[in-house]
């Protein structure tokens, strides 16, 4: 295991040792998490025939609220204890199409691939491996989908100026912020039709930052949706999305 893949492992079993669970369950994050799933069934066409693969899928929290809406849906991740709870909060909900598998690869074929909150985890060797790798693993006319924060975002750069050490505790050290256009690059040449779409500008980070608050995190969702109208402040939004069709 390679150094970078240590530090994120213990990173990630502490936060899901207990932290993770607590602070998904809120309102405003849990808000969040269905805005996402909409989002993703919009933007990939998947329905109640697509197998779906979700890559760093954590607890699991987006992966059972898309469940109901799609065939099956698989979620791999790094940290074992992820998986655990993941598993254990699947049975609970009595969801019997999602199954969870601790590591970084899985074998099979798949529809539609999903990477919330990924890619910007990867190390810059294993980021340009990854289209490639993936296009071994999608049906024919399959689509990827990232959500990952953006180098130029607004909200980043106010929240290092103002909450330096709120904003570290929710960083690994080894993850950094990407660029979009050169991250979608990253697909075209191996061979994806790809484009790229601004996510949010501040509902997001209001959900990490309140979690208690539901209905602050709406309103901020609905005024993203006029701020993102705004090319010259779209170009500042703090999370991108690359969707890829092979």
């Amino acid at each position: 295991m390679s150094s970078v893949r240590k530090r994120e492992l213990e990173y990630h079993e502490n936060l899901y040792s207990g932290f993770a669970q607590s602070h998904f369950a809120r309102p405003a994050v849990r808000a969040l998490r269905a805005h996402m799933v909409r989002r993703i069934l919009a933007v990939t066409g998947a329905g109640k025939r697509s197998r779906v693969l979700s890559l760093g899928c954590g607890i699991g929290d987006t992966e059972l609220l898309l469940a109901p809406h799609v065939r099956n849906v698989t979620g791999i991740d790094l940290s074992p204890r992820a998986i655990r709870q993941a598993r254990a909060d699947a049975a609970m909900l009595g969801i019997r199409n999602a199954r969870f598998e601790q590591g970084t690869r899985i074998e099979g074929r798949f529809d539609i691939v999903i990477a919330i909150f990924v890619l910007h985890h990867l190390p810059d060797a294993e980021l340009v491996f990854l289209p490639h790798l993936l296009r071994k693993q999608v049906t024919p006319g399959g689509v990827f989908y990232s959500l990952d924060p953006s180098r130029r975002r607004l909200s980043g750069a106010i929240g290092r100026l103002l909450v330096p050490k709120l904003m570290k505790r929710y960083q690994t050290d080894d993850e950094r912020e990407l660029e979009a256009e050169p991250t979608a690059a990253l697909f075209q040449r191996a061979g994806w039709k790809t484009r790229v779409a601004m996510y949010d500008f501040g509902s997001s980070p209001v959900a990490g930052l309140l979690p208690g608050w539901g209905a602050v995190y709406r309103l901020a969702r609905k005024l993203d949706d006029l701020v993102l109208r705004v090319p010259a402040m779209k170009r500042r939004g703090s999370n991108f999305e690359v969707i890829a069709r092979a």
